[in-house]
This record gives C-alpha cells, structure tokens and sequence, in this order.
C-alpha cells in the first residue's frame, strides 16, 4: 500500500500508558533508538508518572493531539473502552499511520475498529501480546516484558501486508515471538487458557470472602491457595470487559467446566479412588508436559 509508515516508526502514540503500553514504548525505544513518544491516558496521576519516568517524551491530554503525527498508533486501553478511544483516533491520524492494540479479545476489538476507523482500517493490525502481570499501571513497565513471550496478531482480509510485516517487525524487536490466527481462533483458544481461569480464581476468592467466617480461611491459605488465586489481584474494570466481550466462548466453557466439577463430585460421592487417582494422573502428566515445553 502506498504511503504507509515505514520501518522503524519515527513517532509513537500509546494511548493507556500501563503496564503494556508503558512496556511497548521502553521496549521499542531500546530496540530501534530515535523514537519519539506521546502518551494519553485518562488517569492524569498515571500519565504523569508516565513523564517522569521518562517512558513518554509527551504527556498529551487528549487523544487526537497524540495521534495527530505519530507513525504508529498503539492503542492499550481495557477492550470495553477500545470502541470510544478509536473513534476519537480517527479523525486526528495521518494519511500512513499504522493502528494498532492489545486487547485480550479480538471479536469486539476488530468489529470496533471496522466500524470507526473507514478507510484506515487497511492499516489497522489487531494484536494481543501474551506478558501480562496482576500489577498494573506506568510504574510496573519495563523493556524487557516481551522478551521470549508470545505476541498473537490477528489480521483480517482487509488488512494490508505492510502494516502487518511492520506490525510483527516491531514485537520481534521488543524480542517477542510473534503468531499470526484468526480472531475467532485467538478469542476461543484464549477464553479457554486465560478468561476462564481468571473467572475460576475471582469465583473462589469471592466464595471465601463473601463468608462470616473468611478471616479464618485466609489466615490459613497457603502457596496453592496463592498460586491459584494470584489473577484475582488483577484489575475488576480489565477483567469485566474481557469477560463480556468473549462471553459466548466462555459460557461454553464455564459449561464444559462444571461438567468436570460434575464429574469429580460423582467419583466423590462414588468414593471411586482408582478413577479419581487417573483423573488426577492424566491432569498431571498434561501439566508437566507442558511446563517443560519451551
């Protein structure tokens, strides 16, 4: 396509300077040197720490003075929110700006930016790096977040080759391993591997919270209370949109889910040991395969 924005981008616009934002625009600086960046964000108090930190060059307060000359817009907001934030995108980008985002669903993402972005959206590539933590906002950024972690891009028919090759050069330079699926395949592989336990573990910290007694259970809790229950330190406003946006894909699965709960009840109540050991056995050998897989 004529005239898009070359390799490396020049100017950078993060809009929702967090975690991931914050971390794209350490990480791209580093890897390609001269890179000018603007950041937005709605929380003034973030953008500002966003400054000082040196992780912006710009504090912009609104979203089209940000975009206005960036050659590379990304767009790092929670995905209930991704549908405002590029309408407001729209009118201020330049004639070869690249689009981008890293929303944890891509079904409503995608559908948004068709519908605001018209004939920018050639250059719209959806993307979802995989390098998360329950710590969120400007502070806990840093250049490495990507390194060795998957980033999963989700281009669509319209979607322009060059931007795309831009789009994955950059993450390889943030020292990403970048994979490309469909949004449907992206939104039902990660409603099962990252959506539904992020509800599991909210749902058993709220059981226990929500009891007379959860003091005592907490005092008790230990490492695997911890090691399963850490997602649910991560941000409610994230974590609901998410959930709403991928809904169909997880009331399937939180289907699924109680059939197996279902299931271990039955082998319970059965007092089946020798089938409940083999139900724990194959789980187990499953997970250490994949734990050992690089």
């Amino acid at each position: 396509m004529p005239g898009t924005a070359s390799l490396p981008p020049r100017s950078l616009a993060v809009i929702g300077v967090g975690l991931i934002g914050g971390s794209f625009a350490l990480a791209l600086r580093e890897a390609v040197g001269e890179l000018r960046v603007v950041g937005y964000d709605r929380d003034e108090v973030n953008l500002a720490a966003a400054r000082h930190l040196g992780v912006v060059d710009v504090a912009a307060h609104d979203i089209a003075a940000a975009v206005r000359e960036a050659d590379l817009v990304l767009v790092a907001v929670p995905v209930g929110q991704a549908g405002s934030v590029l309408e407001a995108v729209a009118p201020a980008l330049s004639p070869t700006a690249i689009v981008t985002d890293v929303g944890s669903t891509k079904g409503s993402v995608v559908q948004a930016a068709r519908a605001a972005l018209g004939s920018a959206f050639e250059r719209y590539v959806p993307g979802h790096p995989i390098a998360g933590a329950e710590h969120s906002g400007v502070r806990a950024a840093r250049a490495d977040l990507f390194q060795d972690r998957a980033v999963v891009l989700t281009p669509v028919e319209d979607t322009d080759e060059l931007p795309r090759d831009i789009m994955r050069k950059c993450w390889e330079a943030c020292g990403a391993r970048v994979e490309e699926m469909s949004v449907a395949r992206h939104d039902a592989i990660f409603g099962v591997v990252s959506h539904l336990p992020h509800l599991l573990s909210y749902a058993l910290v709220y059981d226990i919270a929500t009891r007379v007694d959860a003091d005592t259970f907490f005092r008790f809790a230990a490492s695997g209370f911890r090691d399963f229950t850490r997602i649910a330190a991560s941000s409610p406003e994230m974590w609901r949109d998410i959930s709403l946006a991928n809904r169909d894909v997880l009331l399937l699965e939180i289907a699924r889910y109680r059939e197996q709960l279902d299931r271990l009840s039955d082998l319970l109540a059965q007092e089946d040991g020798q089938a409940l050991e083999a139900y724990f056995r194959l789980a187990r050998e499953a997970r250490r395969n994949w734990n050992e897989t690089p």
